[in-house]
Parts: C-alpha cells; sequence; structure tokens
C-alpha cells in the first residue's frame, strides 16, 4: 500500500528524516515507533503531504504521491490535537467529511452511525472545547475515519483515553483493518505496539534502526532466558533465581542448558504446571541495540522531548 524509498529531511543542520526506506503492506496494522525527537511527526507529515521531503519518493499503491490526488486516500490523526474549539461536536464532524469529499447526507449517514458505536450522541450540541481530552480523542479518531480512507495515520491514538475506551478504539483498529483499512500506528509506547501490530519499523535520531515482524524482532534479540513454575519448591539450582513460592527465573548460555533443567526436574520427580521462553520486549531490544551501538539511550517510559 505505501512505499517510503530513500527519504530525506533535513531542518538547518538537523536530520530530522535521514535516509529511510520501508514498506506498509496492504491491510496491515503497522507500527511506527520511536521516543519522541525520532523523527516518526516528519515523516508522517511527508507521508500526508503536509511538508516535502528534500529528496526521497512516497508511492501509495503503486503510483507517486501527489497531494490533490491521494489527499483523500489518508486519513490523519496527528497527536496534537486538530479541532476548533468553539465549535459544535457534530458541526465540527460534518464541516472536516465533507472537506474530503463526502456529500452532506452521506457525511451524515456515516456520522450517526459512529456516534452511536462510540456512545457520542449526547456529545453532538457540546463545544469541542467542553470536552475532556479523551472525549477531544474519540472524536478526532471518528473525524479521522469517516471518509473511509484507504490508509489510516494514527499518531499516538490512545493518549488521553482511559482503559475502557482504550479498549473499544483498539478493537475499532481491528475491525477497520479486517475491512482493508492499512493502518500505520506511530508511538513511543511499546507495549501498545506489542499488543496490535504485526510489523514494525523502529526509528532513533532520524534513521531507521530496526524492522520486521514484531516475533521475528523479538527471537532475533532472544537471550535464553525462561520462566519456571512447578508445584513445590525447587532444591537449589546455580541457574534458577527463585522470584516468589514456585516461580523461578533462569537465563542460560544455550539451548542445551535450557533443556537441562527440565531432565533435572523430571529427575527429582518436580511437577512442572508452566515452562516458557521470556522474549525480550521492544523497549528492551531498543536500549540492547543502542547499548550495542555506543548511542545514547532514550527510554521509552520517560522519552526525551
Amino acid at each position: 500500500m505505501l512505499d517510503i524509498v530513500s527519504l530525506k529531511k533535513y531542518y538547518a543542520t538537523q536530520r530530522a528524516v535521514d535516509d529511510i526506506s520501508f514498506r506498509v503492506p496492504k491491510g496491515a496494522i503497522f507500527g511506527l515507533l520511536g521516543p519522541n525527537g525520532a523523527g516518526k511527526s516528519s515523516l508522517l507529515r511527508m507521508i500526508t503531504g503536509i511538508t516535502m521531503p528534500d529528496s526521497g519518493s512516497i508511492l501509495l499503491d503503486g503510483e507517486a504521491f501527489q497531494l490533490d490526488k491521494h489527499s483523500r486516500d489518508i486519513g490523519y490523526m496527528p497527536e496534537e490535537r486538530g479541532l476548533y474549539k468553539r465549535m459544535k461536536v457534530e458541526d465540527q464532524a460534518m464541516y472536516l467529511a465533507q472537506l474530503k469529499g463526502l456529500t452532506r447526507q452521506e457525511a451524515a449517514t456515516k456520522l450517526n452511525a459512529w456516534f452511536k458505536k462510540l456512545e457520542m450522541d449526547s456529545w453532538r450540541n457540546k463545544k469541542v472545547e467542553d470536552l475532556s481530552k479523551g472525549m477531544s480523542q474519540k472524536l478526532q479518531f471518528v473525524i479521522t475515519v469517516l471518509h473511509e480512507p484507504k490508509l489510516l495515520i494514527l499518531d499516538e491514538p490512545f493518549s488521553g483515553l482511559d482503559p475502557v475506551n482504550s479498549a473499544i478504539i483498539k478493537e475499532e483498529i481491528h475491525a477497520l483493518s479486517a475491512r482493508g483499512t492499512t493502518i500505520i500506528f506511530s508511538t513511543h509506547r511499546m507495549e501498545q505496539v506489542e499488543e496490535i501490530c504485526k510489523e514494525i519499523v523502529l526509528m532513533n535520531q532520524g534513521r531507521l534502526i530496526l524492522e520486521g515482524d514484531v516475533m521475528e524482532v523479538k527471537k532475533r534479540f532472544r537471550q535464553n532466558k525462561y520462566h519456571l513454575e512447578i508445584d513445590g519448591e525447587l532444591p537449589e539450582h546455580p541457574h534458577l533465581h527463585c522470584l516468589r513460592a514456585g516461580v523461578y527465573e533462569a537465563q542460560f548460555a544455550s539451548q542445551d542448558e535450557a533443556d537441562e533443567i527440565i531432565r533435572y526436574c523430571l529427575q527429582n520427580k518436580i511437577r512442572i504446571s508452566n515452562y516458557h521462553e521470556v522474549l525480550p520486549s521492544l523497549h528492551d531490544i531498543f536500549i540492547q541495540w543502542v547499548e550495542g551501538k555506543g548511542g545514547a539511550v532514550r527510554s521509552f517510559e520517560n522519552p526525551i522531548h
């Protein structure tokens, strides 16, 4: 659906996007990850035509991106709120839907369906400035998807949402993907990406540092770490560290050492209730990668702005 080829964007001496290439498959929920300041927003602004690249190309559905031709195929929900504060909720949604090419009747029909689905009917005559941060985020999501774009770009879509509304929006993201919408999900929250994305690109300081299937990336950085749960207690063992009663953690130098623990338990007639490998989180992988390259570490839990 989307091809990014050798894209570059510089601001004075800052390399916001530094020679990045990747491909987003049709219908994918694709994670664009990195700490704040990594270049994600600069990249998204070029994909949506807000700014132009210094060099490189953007292909949408196999065609060179043209703002006047492809803008209606894209829905972009920026991290910063893009709503008119003094307009009423319904007027706001209707106005922006018509800017995306819907007739007034089409916009009203689709809006009614979304407002009902997300329990927003009672908000229609409220001014945007009277909405909470979470309510504004739900409204912005509806406005972004109302014209049924082929490519949906969500920049920190769960910001300000409580767990219940986060789960609702997450469900709608999966439903849109199932209907064929290609979704780019941009965030610095690694745990959210691991829940909903199959493929990722990881950026840092304007450059692409990792890409691929989430599970394959995690396996690439595996550390032979395992969790073992048993009934009862284990005799002292050099590889096992007790986390709590009946639950142990172990890290091995090789797969053979990991298998040895199973044999040890069987020989000692210890009943195993759970034994599984613990793959590293995407956050841990980022830290590991940067430290291995001798770069400055930026935490995703406490991102640098």
